[in-house]
């Protein structure tokens, strides 16, 4: 039997029930994904956050129209945003086994590594933190991957994203809902 990501949660909130996992730098509150790490408390997180940049993967996906897939964001930083899909790679993880796993759980289908094509690293910095904790901003290196996908396929929001939609690239660029750091892999 195939279990869901909703069941995988399900069975690991039960062995680590409210604890909060840091999978290289990545926390999930109340939830844990797949963990092979040590677990540390909020505080010990905000002080990572704090203290040094995290590591993500951004998939810019593409269809063959030229339309750009995005999300709006639940979750802080970019609360509220139109973004495009991504997340953090954890310690010790391969980047071809981070693109598979981030684009599983985003997309609801594994992306291969070798099907992308690295578009660059950026920096996104935000003046908040997932914990909302004032003084504390939140530095991201990402490493920013272009995929085209057709748009037929079926892509639901998952637990980061509100909804999710096809956009033009003009008109991204001109909607004040999409994130600059998002704009920004469009330059003119």
């Amino acid at each position: 039997m195939v279990k869901t990501n909703n069941d995988r949660r399900l069975d690991l909130s039960k062995r680590h029930s409210g604890q909060i996992c840091l999978i290289n730098n990545m926390v999930a509150r109340k939830r844990t994904d797949t963990c092979n790490s040590r677990m540390i408390n909020d505080e010990k997180f905000l002080e990572i956050i704090d203290l040094t940049p995290l590591v993500s993967i951004d998939l810019i996906i593409e269809d063959n129209e030229g339309s750009v897939l995005l999300g709006r964001r639940v979750n802080r930083p970019a609360q509220g945003y139109w973004f495009v899909p991504g997340g953090r790679i954890r310690k010790n993880e391969k980047l071809a086994d981070a693109m598979q796993r981030i684009s599983l759980a985003e997309l609801g289908f594994p992306v291969s590594l070798s099907e992308a094509h690295l578009a660059g690293a950026f920096d996104h910095i935000y003046d908040d933190n997932c914990f909302a904790r004032e003084g504390v901003s939140t530095h991201y290196v990402v490493l920013a991957y272009r995929v085209n996908l057709d748009s037929d396929l079926s892509i639901k929001p998952d637990a980061q994203h509100s909804e999710m939609k096809w956009w033009g690239k003009d008109e991204l660029l001109s909607c004040p809902d999409v994130h600059p750091n998002t704009k920004a892999y469009f330059p003119d």
